[in-house]
């Protein structure tokens, strides 16, 4: 189902582009894994929306944001 609406949303963005002058996005517009999952219980569901909420807050550290600054990359900076 997952691949199912990555597909068929690529497919469309793609379309507006050639059709309809949307601006193309550099990267991937998906991330290329996924994890569906059964929720359980009442305390399995707060702990996912805890996480939904909480999670936007780590993407400057997180290795699949592009644009991250990397430890190693302020050292050069500050030094070079």
């Amino acid at each position: 189902m997952v691949q199912w609406f990555k597909s068929l949303t690529t497919a469309r963005y793609r379309q507006a582009i050639r059709d309809s002058a949307w601006y193309p996005f550099g990267r991937r517009l998906w991330q290329r894994n996924y994890y569906e999952r059964v929720i359980r219980n009442d305390d399995e569901l707060f702990r996912i929306r805890e996480y939904i909420v909480n999670n936007p807050k780590s993407w400057e550290c997180d290795r699949e944001n592009p644009d991250r600054i990397d430890e190693n990359d302020i050292y050069k900076w500050l030094y070079s």
